[in-house]
C-alpha cells in the first residue's frame, strides 16, 4: 500500500515549503534559512566593503553590516517566514525585533572579537563561524518572542 505522502508530487512540496502560509516549525526553519542566506549576503557584502574597501575597523563594520542584515531578515520574516504574529501593533513587534537584534549584535560582536582577536582567525572566517551560532539564537528568539501565538 502506497503512502499518501508519496502520492504528493514535487509541486505540492514546493508550495508547502515556499508559497503557502505555514505554522509548521520545520517549514519556518527552512524559510528562515533562505531569508538568512539573503540577509547574510547583505551582511557579508557590507562587512567586506566597509572593512576592505572603506577601511573601517572590522568590529564597527560587523555591527553596521549585522544590523542591515537583521532589518532585511525582519522584512522577509514578517512577509514570508512566520504566518502568526504575537503582536498586532507593528511598533511593538519591531521594538522587540530590535531588542533581539541588539542581543544578537552583542553576541555577534563578542564572537567576532573572540574568533578574530583571541583565536587569530581572519575576520571573514570569524564571520562564517559567528553567523551559524547567531542564526540559531535569532531564529528561536523570533519564533517564540514574536511569531508564536499561544492558544486562545
Amino acid at each position: 500500500m502506497e503512502s499518501r505522502l508519496l502520492k504528493k508530487g514535487p509541486v505540492h512540496y514546493f508550495n508547502e515549503l515556499f508559497k503557502n502560509k505555514s505554522d509548521n516549525v520545520f517549514v519556518q526553519f527552512i524559510r528562515n534559512g533562505v531569508t538568512s542566506v539573503i540577509a547574510f549576503a547583505f551582511d557579508f557584502g557590507i562587512l567586506y566593503a566597509l572593512t576592505d574597501v572603506f577601511l573601517v575597523y572590522y568590529l564597527i563594520s560587523a555591527s553596521v553590516s549585522y544590523l542591515t542584515g537583521h532589518v532585511v531578515n525582519y522584512l522577509l520574516s514578517i512577509r514570508w517566514v512566520f504566518s502568526r504574529r504575537k503582536y498586532d501593533a507593528v511598533h511593538v513587534e519591531f521594538t522587540i525585533f530590535l531588542v533581539i537584534g541588539f542581543l544578537g549584535l552583542g553576541l555577534n560582536a563578542l564572537l567576532m572579537w573572540g574568533f578574530t582577536d583571541l583565536a587569530g582567525l581572519h575576520y571573514l572566517m570569524s564571520k562564517l563561524a559567528t553567523i551559524v551560532i547567531v542564526y540559531f539564537f535569532n531564529f528561536f528568539a523570533k519564533k517564540y518572542l514574536l511569531f508564536h501565538k499561544t492558544a486562545d
